[in-house]
């Protein structure tokens, strides 16, 4: 008896369950050319002083969210910010699930997971630009469904905050 595939209807999942199978179709392919060390990006501490160090250099902070164990998070921060990082860039990293403090850019003591909630961010990686004020310079980089895009789409929204300062 031959296999026959069911026709899967796509219109019935939510759009971010359709980015995510996206996403995974993708995963083998993007995972398996990348270098997968265990590279790390500092934890955010006081995002109003980083911000200030940023900003002395005509930078935006950039801002990574997220989750420990997520393999999209780990080819992001390997592959596309440590390098960033690596050439000057400023960039901290908060986790989604973290009770770790963190000063927000008002100067206020936050946690990681409860700043993220303020942000409303539910996807990871999502990555963020902050500019004068702690104000978002350039439009989120959410999740990592385009790995043949990802590195495009992240110097684009760099270029926007680097613009905009």
């Amino acid at each position: 008896m031959p296999f026959l595939l069911k026709k899967f209807d796509l219109s019935a999942l939510p759009r971010r369950g359709v980015l995510r199978l996206a996403g995974l179709a993708a995963w083998p392919t993007w995972a398996g050319s990348q270098s997968l060390g265990p590279t790390v990006l500092p934890a955010a501490h006081s995002l109003r002083d980083e911000l200030a160090v940023a900003l002395k250099k005509k930078q935006a902070l950039v801002v990574m969210v997220s989750l420990d164990g997520c393999p999209y998070c780990r080819v992001a921060r390997q592959s596309y910010l440590s390098p960033l990082q690596k050439n000057g860039a400023d960039i901290v990293q908060l986790d989604m699930n973290s009770l770790q403090p963190v000063q927000n850019f008002s100067g206020q003591f936050t946690t990681h997971g409860e700043l993220i909630r303020q942000w409303q961010i539910s996807v990871t990686p999502t990555v963020l630009f902050f500019g004068p004020g702690g104000k978002e310079v350039a439009e989120r980089l959410e999740g990592a469904s385009s790995p043949d895009f990802y590195g495009a789409y992240l110097e684009q929204r760099l270029e926007k905050a680097r613009l905009a300062l």
